[in-house]
This record gives C-alpha cells, structure tokens and sequence, in this order.
C-alpha cells in the first residue's frame, strides 16, 4: 500500500532495509543553514539520505524571486534519480521542526508526478522518542532514472496571485506565525505585514502537542472554518518563502480536502515589488 500523507515509526521500522524504500532527511536551520547537515552525520535515522533545503530543494535566488525559488524540473529529477527514487519507490521524509522542512520535500516530489511520499509523523523527535536507532554512516544507494514532469495546477504565481485578489472565491491562507503576519515582528524578510485579504492560520495549528498532525476530521473541521465555501481548487496556501505552507498542503491532503495550490514565492517574493499592497491589521 502507497503511503501518501503520514507513516508512523513503527512503520518506517518494518520498511527500514526495504529496498522499495528511501528515506529522506530534511534537516535545516534559516539562522545557521549547515546545522541541519552537520546533525545528519552526527546521526540519522537508518538508511537516510540527507536533502539540502538551499542545496537540494531550492533554486538560486534572483532579483525577483523569494528566499527559496523552487528548482528547475530537469535539476529537481536528477537529484531525485541520484537518491535512487524510481516510479515504483516510497518515500518518507522527516525533520527535527515538526516537519515544517520536510513537507517542501513531499510537495516537489508531488508537483513532480511522485505521490509515493510521506512525512514521519512526529519526524525525528517521535523516531527518538520511541527509542529507535540513529547511526552515523551515509548510505550507498544506486541512482536511477527518475521520470517526472511539473503539475502547474499545483502552483500559483505571483501575477495570477495578484489577479485573484479581487475574487471572493478565492481564499489565501498564510500559514506564517501570528505576530509576522500582523506585522508585529519580522525577523526574516525587508518588510512586515501580509497580503491584503490572506486568512491566518499557522501551520503548528495542524499539530498536537507532539508535534504529530492532528486527526483527519479535527482537520478538516478546522480548514472548513477557514475556506467556507470555497472549493479547495480555489484555495491558496502561502508562508514567507514556500516552504512551511506545504506543511499545510499535507493537512488538507488528510482531511480530504485535495486541490489547493502553493504560492511558491510568497511572502519573500510578494514584497520584492514596493509596489504591492500589504497590510499590517490582524484578521
């Protein structure tokens, strides 16, 4: 059976040495980017492969872009057919941050056709707090040629983001902690606020106390609350940089609610323009 939202540890611990199956680190820290890896090669869990965000997951940063532009397909499939995922592999991804990371690992593989993925419930500190073993040593495994091509209905861009402002169907949800969205504070990006309109709703609201998501109906209870009416197809999920919002994305996938798209730049490509709106008010 294909994994696509969630597997638990005990699940990834009777597939530890399946051949069928990749795990994936996803490690990483904004303030210190190389803290992530440096923690992988200390230990991981076994068999794991370690994904850059900047490296791996992201393309370079332009004049126009935000912090972390998605990669081009054809670099995105050759790391993914360099980490030995073919079309019949299952991945599993995790992190140490609630899998805030490890969800914009899960999002690229979908985007690229791949909906064998899924994120480790509670990521690293559930796998630690079960007793499961770490080790140090990186895995050898066999490259293959990974066929996929990019999913544009997963995506929104930043012009047609600004087109659909206007339109009551739409709803934009931005998944950034409270006090950035209101302008509060802003410890990250040149400029403090949030898209005109966007709903929040942060990302850690679709966990429990142990950072394990939430079940699929208290969920879907809380994105009805949020999106009324609004067909998921019409829903947009930002945060500050593309990242945190696929978190999200995985929450919706759970509670049936298939559909919505990622605005990739958000809020770090939104304000690359001084003359877009934005708005400090909370709503």
């Amino acid at each position: 059976m294909a994994h696509t939202t969630l597997v638990s540890a005990q699940e990834l611990a009777d597939h530890l040495n399946d051949p069928d199956w990749r795990i994936i680190d996803c490690r990483f820290d904004l303030a210190h980017p190389e803290a992530g890896e440096a923690a992988y090669h200390e230990g991981h869990i076994p068999n794991a492969l370690y994904a850059h965000l900047e490296r791996d997951l992201s393309g370079p940063v332009t004049e126009t872009s935000g912090r972390h532009p998605l990669p081009e397909p054809e670099q995105l499939a050759a790391t993914f057919g360099r980490w030995g995922i073919g079309a019949n592999t299952q991945v599993v991804c995790y992190d140490n941050r609630a899998n805030a990371y490890a969800a914009r690992l899960w999002w690229l593989l979908r985007w690229l056709g791949h909906n064998q993925v899924a994120v480790l419930d509670g990521g690293l500190d559930q796998w630690e707090e079960e007793k499961r073993p770490l080790n140090a040593p990186t895995p050898h495994v066999v490259a293959t040629e990974f066929h996929g091509k990019p999913n544009p209905s997963l995506l929104v861009s930043t012009e047609e983001l600004e087109a659909q402002l206007a339109d009551a169907h739409y709803r934009v949800i931005d998944v950034r902690a409270s006090e950035r969205y209101s302008g509060e504070k802003e410890p990250i990006d040149s400029r403090a606020g949030h898209i005109p309109g966007a709903i929040n709703l942060p990302y850690q609201t679709n966990l429990d106390s142990c950072d394990c998501f939430l079940p699929p109906e208290a969920l879907k209870k809380m994105y009805k609350r949020v999106i009324g009416d609004s067909s998921p197809e019409n829903c947009i999920f930002m945060c500050g940089s593309g990242v945190t919002a696929c978190h999200s994305l995985i929450a919706l996938e759970m509670a049936g609610l298939s559909g919505a798209k990622l605005y990739a730049g958000s809020w770090s490509e939104w304000i690359r323009d001084p003359q877009r709106p934005a708005e400090t008010s909370t709503r």
